[in-house]
């Protein structure tokens, strides 16, 4: 009876994937629909959004785990990986001008609200980073304050700095 309730009562639930993986930044959370990757937590805490059933499952999360273990090692620039981006439709404007963003470069956040045609937007730029669910795939580790600071970063600043000192260190052994 209470499977018929359930099955007409309450809202559809999607299914999504999740594991765990170590990282030199500490353990990481990586979640995915069967569209793609939907989260990188770089807090490595398990998913607990009730919009999704979680099911721990290694194999579905295996290719974002081992693109980030070719990244950290230095022998990866972009990922290949599909993207299931969900947000406001102006934070995916932001997280996709991200994405554009090339490895071991740095851009501003007017420099980010400038290419998406709200040049006034910086802050709101800023906040789209912060929601950015896909740390490190989704680069907004690079982006940086106008004066060339560091700004703000979800991981702590320590894990800002890094990844971009990573990304300056692979860069400079393929020139």
């Amino acid at each position: 009876m209470r499977d018929v309730f359930r099955a007409c009562y309450s809202k559809r639930v999607e299914t999504a994937y999740y594991s765990f993986v170590s990282s030199p930044l500490g353990r990481l959370t990586i979640c995915c629909t069967e569209k793609g990757l939907l989260r990188l937590d770089l807090r490595g805490r398990r998913p607990a959004d009730r919009r999704f059933d979680w099911v721990r499952a290694e194999e579905k999360t295996q290719p974002a785990a081992s693109e980030l273990a070719e990244y950290f090692a230095g022998q990866r620039q972009r990922f290949t990986i599909p993207l299931d981006l969900r947000g406001t439709p102006f934070q995916r404007q932001a997280w996709k001008a991200l994405l554009a963003i090339p490895y071991g470069r740095t851009r501003s956040y007017g420099d980010i609200a400038r290419q998406i045609g709200r040049p006034r937007a910086y802050r709101a730029v800023g906040q789209a980073n912060h929601r950015n669910p896909m740390a490190i795939v989704v680069p907004c580790h690079r982006v940086v304050a106008a004066d060339g600071g560091l700004g703000g970063y979800g991981g702590g600043l320590d894990r800002k700095q890094f990844l971009l000192d990573l990304e300056q260190r692979g860069r400079r052994q393929r020139l």
